[in-house]
């Protein structure tokens, strides 16, 4: 292809997130673009992303000047509710799901209309929720699932979260397709597999099997789960009792910050600021800002220091040779 100037003159840089990889603008503006004749409603996303060590469900939408997020839900907050380890798995994915679903409808008032399935049994029937109390009522909150840039395949903790979120009450379009249990040749669905991983029955197989073979390795493996007293048998209780908490209060609670001390010596260092670490050693962050005299010779410096890297480098292959 022949890039001459014409071509230069009509190209047109991509969107900031698109170059970065992280935002995929095709399913997106179906995502969030309203029909006309639906004036200003919002459009809602129940938005699920997973990183290393959490796992994030919000409900948002989206306005000219940026996304407005409803609600936020994260694995690590599983701990207040009798979840001290494994906030990762397909389980931990159900249960901030559930909890970012039953947070959001207790902020609008939904809660007590729309309690969603409070016995876990992973059935499928349909995804509409009617208002069994009254008609005339308030409509079940219906979200869109944006799965962001991350694979929805079968089985994937992405369904979890979703389901967890149905269970809660919210109305999000899905079929079962899609669910754990779900054998596209037979083209049928066991709920009963889907309840059992729901319940954390893969962790409990692996860890069974691990502690047979090689104990050592399971000790170092589910060391975690080993100090806080939980074994194979116990996850299935663990994890009912964690849907029951998070039913009883999903409020969301404040933590504590901890803020650097304020000593005499902040007030003597001016714009220094002096906190305490963990092992209760004083420790100084400079506020000072450098000039731009500082910020150029600072500069000048790092040059200097490569260019002589690269001289003795030189001089070193010389005397080789």
């Amino acid at each position: 292809m022949v890039k001459n100037k014409a071509y230069f003159k009509r190209y047109q840089v991509k969107y900031r997130r698109r170059r970065e990889g992280k935002t995929d603008y095709y399913a997106r503006k179906r995502l969030v673009a309203q029909d006309k004749n639906k004036y200003n409603s919002p459009k809602y996303r129940f938005v699920v992303r997973f990183s290393n060590k959490d796992i994030t469900c919000q409900v948002m939408s989206s306005k000219i000047a940026g996304d407005v997020t409803h609600t936020a839900a994260y694995a690590h907050e599983l701990e207040r509710y009798g979840l001290p380890v494994g906030h990762t798995n397909y389980a931990a994915a159900y249960c901030t799901g559930l909890l970012c679903a039953r947070r959001l409808l207790q902020k609008y008032g939904l809660d007590k209309t729309f309690e969603g399935n409070v016995e876990v049994d992973a059935e499928f029937d349909e995804w509409y929720i009617h208002n069994e109390e009254d008609e005339d009522g308030p409509a079940a909150f219906h979200a869109l699932l944006d799965v962001g840039l991350k694979s929805t395949t079968l089985g994937s903790k992405l369904f979890a979260a979703l389901k967890g979120a149905f269970d809660g009450g919210l109305e999000i379009p899905h079929s079962e397709k899609k669910f754990f249990g779900y054998d596209p040749e037979s083209k049928e669905y066991d709920a009963e597999e889907h309840k059992e991983r729901i319940f954390g029955g893969h962790v409990r197989d692996y860890m069974e099997s691990m502690e047979q073979d090689d104990p050592d390795k399971y000790a170092a493996h589910f060391k975690r789960f080993i100090d806080a007293g939980i074994g194979p048998d116990d996850l299935e209780d663990l994890y009912g009792k964690v849907h029951a908490a998070i039913r009883a209060d999903p409020a969301a609670k404040n933590t504590d910050k901890k803020k650097p001390e304020i000593t005499a010596d902040v007030l003597a260092l001016k714009k220094d600021v002096v906190y305490t670490d963990d092992d209760g050693n004083l420790k100084y962050v400079c506020r000072n800002k450098r000039t731009r005299a500082q910020r150029n010779n600072r500069v000048e410096q790092k040059k200097a220091h490569v260019l002589a890297q690269i001289a003795a480098e030189e001089d070193e292959e010389e005397d080789e040779e």
